[in-house]
């Protein structure tokens, strides 16, 4: 825990009984987090959303949604929310209270390419949820208690400091994808002093874990050595990232939706913004050379590839990719002050829980 500093104040919320509409329902942080909230809290009711779209393997998104079809107080509902229209009707028909937006178009190298995705889905639709949010004040509506969305710690740029902090300037994107994210996090910022509605953001480092997304390194490096495929390892293996595992993620998020920034008025007579930004990364950045080693060992020992695979003629040092950054590392110190909260996963306990599962699902399946 962080000494001498004074945690933020923040409003307690309950969360048994409560409605909550969680974007990216089907997605890997979202179903995650849905599965955590239906085991541990108590007459919890669920409203999820998710456009099932073919970025990445739709058997894995069905997985998910088949595992959450099991909780009795779970609503999928299958639909783009770019559509303004489709956001209303959920907050008319369910009155959510808390609102987790973790629905985006993913991934730096795919914003090159595909630019229209993430301008509909980052920024349009979480316009959609913003204004829906705002006019959940209006008269006789039921008032968000707080919005938590999905921000990335690709917003860092290539931010010379490290680790990356909260308190750093973040205003030299490298990609579209960042860009998108740091636009989110202005836009909430403004729809909190204007409409003084609680929201936090969420910088998100590098999540991975089993069912994750395919198209991270360490899924891709998996599929592709298992078909004897060349992995690519970027700027040479001189990348370091702070790999954060999905159950410390869903830990964070559970935590930071029971405390919502407070609403105050300043001394203009308006709201202060209740408005956070928390970074969420394991504070322990790994080298790629390194992680592609505990990855190996890790599938061998899982059965996934066999104990004599040669990993040296499957690989391939290359130079960095447009919109890629040389390190990922944390600074999470807001996040202990408030939350008392510090991811602890091991990379090796991750990838090998990561490769068992991927034996299971992929081999073992067949």
């Amino acid at each position: 825990m962080i000494e001498n500093i004074k945690p933020e104040k923040k409003t307690k919320i309950n969360l048994k009984g409560k409605n909550i509409f969680i974007t990216g329902i089907a997605g890997f942080i979202g179903a995650n987090l849905a599965k955590r909230l239906f085991s541990t809290i108590e007459d919890i009711k669920i409203v999820g959303i998710d456009n099932v779209n073919h970025y990445y393997d739709v058997s894995l998104k069905e997985a998910r949604l088949k595992e959450l079809s099991k909780f009795e107080k779970f609503t999928f509902i299958k639909a783009n929310f770019a559509n303004k229209s489709i956001i209303e009707s959920i907050f008319k028909q369910y009155k959510p209270q808390l609102v987790v937006h973790l629905g985006a178009q993913a991934g730096v190298r795919y914003s090159i390419i595909n630019p229209d995705s993430y301008i509909e889905a980052n920024l349009i639709g979480f316009y959609n949820v913003l204004e829906a949010c705002r006019h959940s004040y209006d008269n006789g509506n039921i008032p968000i208690e707080h919005l938590i969305y999905a921000s990335s710690s690709s917003v860092y740029g290539n931010n010379k400091k490290i680790p990356y902090s909260v308190d750093d300037k973040v205003d030299n994107p490298i990609s579209l994808y960042a860009a998108t994210k740091k636009s989110n996090e202005l836009m909430a910022h403004a729809y909190s002093k204007l409409y003084n509605i609680p929201s936090t953001g969420l910088r998100f480092f590098t999540v991975y874990g089993p069912a994750g997304r395919p198209d991270m390194a360490y899924f891709e490096f998996t599929n592709k050595l298992l078909k004897g495929e060349t992995i690519r390892i970027f700027n040479y293996g001189n990348c370091m990232r702070d790999f954060t595992y999905i159950d410390d993620i869903v830990e964070g998020i559970v935590r930071v939706i029971q405390g919502a920034p407070e609403q105050k008025i300043g001394e203009d007579g308006l709201p202060v913004p209740p408005y956070a930004i928390y970074n969420i990364g394991n504070q322990h950045p790994e080298n790629l050379l390194d992680f592609v080693q505990i990855l190996q060992e890790e599938l061998i020992r899982a059965g996934v590839l066999p104990n004599n695979y040669d990993f040296n003629v499957h690989k391939e040092l290359v130079a960095m990719q447009p919109g890629d950054v040389p390190i990922t590392y944390a600074d999470i110190s807001a996040l202990e002050r408030d939350y008392n909260y510090r991811p602890s996963t091991s990379l090796r306990t991750g990838l090998r829980n990561f490769a068992e599962w991927y034996k299971k699902f992929y081999i073992n399946n067949k």
